[in-house]
């Protein structure tokens, strides 16, 4: 019987790792199929406090995963791929094999950018290819830069970048577009951004970095060829609840909904990072949530007896 389970190894999960090892509950992490999540893809990192100089990403989780470590927290490197909330204590499932119980689960399994499906994004990622204007725009000062997508995000990432970017182009696969009205407009006034509609990104050009694109009118069928520095894909996130549907509350697009906090639907549970934040996903709100969640989960064992 476990005291605390946390399920996810970026910094929502290791931060609640760190808080809850220090409060002597032996947590026992989860580190899943991607350990250290979306840090891991990413590069420098120059906006988490502490680091005037910047930080790589993966040694960023590999410190933070040390930290908890030292204080007592089990890695395990398994997948939870079931999970019973539905009375106390929580039965878990491991890797399809394994079941164990615990008093507390503290969910930090993250979301997953939506990607375009093609070999390059994959290739580049993190070498011009992004899901994050506030993580990378700064490295790409006076540099033209392409936005795909339509919605309200792309149209932020967007209007963000024109503090770094000569010009951004946003690439839309249909005329119109989803987001508010208020911000179209302000990405219509904007004199850095420029519209391609009715287009897709067929492919991402470049050897080690990114070059330019490759678009395809979804209408004729034609090519041309777009020079740039920098693809940012803002095609939406998957938060990654599947396996709590059902017995969790979640929001429209399946974020776990939480009160006071991190505090879910099911008393015990608790949820931190980007599994239950749409709107910021940076690492050091998902970190702030992390040691939210620890401290949530204390007082509950505290109050449990």
């Amino acid at each position: 019987m476990h005291n605390v389970v946390i399920a996810g190894s970026g910094p929502a999960g290791l931060t609640a790792a760190i808080y809850t090892a220090r409060a002597n509950f032996a947590p026992l992490l989860l580190e899943g199929s991607q350990a250290g999540g979306q840090l891991t893809l990413t590069t420098d990192v120059e906006n988490y406090p502490g680091f005037p100089d910047g930080i790589m990403g993966p040694q960023l989780i590999q410190d933070m995963r040390a930290q908890a470590e030292r204080f007592g927290t089990i890695f395990r490197a398994v997948d939870m791929t079931g999970a019973d909330l539905h009375s106390r204590p929580f039965h878990l499932t491991l890797n399809d094999e394994e079941t164990i119980q615990t008093k507390t689960l503290i969910i930090a399994t993250g979301a997953t950018a939506n990607p375009l499906g093609l070999p390059s994004e994959a290739r580049l990622l993190g070498h011009g290819v992004s899901t994050c204007a506030t993580c990378d725009g700064f490295f790409f000062r006076g540099q033209p830069l392409i936005v795909v997508g339509g919605g309200d995000s792309a149209l932020e990432e967007a209007i963000f970048l024109t503090k770094f970017a000569s010009h951004v182009l946003i690439v839309h696969r249909r005329d119109t577009l989803r987001a508010s009205k208020i911000m179209q407009d302000r990405a219509m006034k904007n004199e850095k951004i420029s519209f391609q509609w009715n287009a897709v990104v067929d492919d991402i050009l470049g050897d080690e970095v990114v070059s330019g694109v490759r678009l395809r009118d979804v209408r004729t069928s034609e090519t041309k060829n777009v020079d740039c520095k920098g693809v940012f894909i803002a095609i939406g996130h998957t938060p990654n609840t599947a396996l709590f549907r059902g017995q969790l509350e979640l929001d429209s697009n399946g974020y776990i909904q939480t009160t006071h906090g991190t505090v879910t639907s099911v008393a015990g549970v608790f949820a931190s990072g980007d599994v239950q934040d749409p709107h910021y996903r940076q690492a050091i709100t998902a970190a702030g949530s992390g040691c939210m969640a620890a401290l949530d989960a204390e007082r509950f064992l505290e109050n449990a007896g």
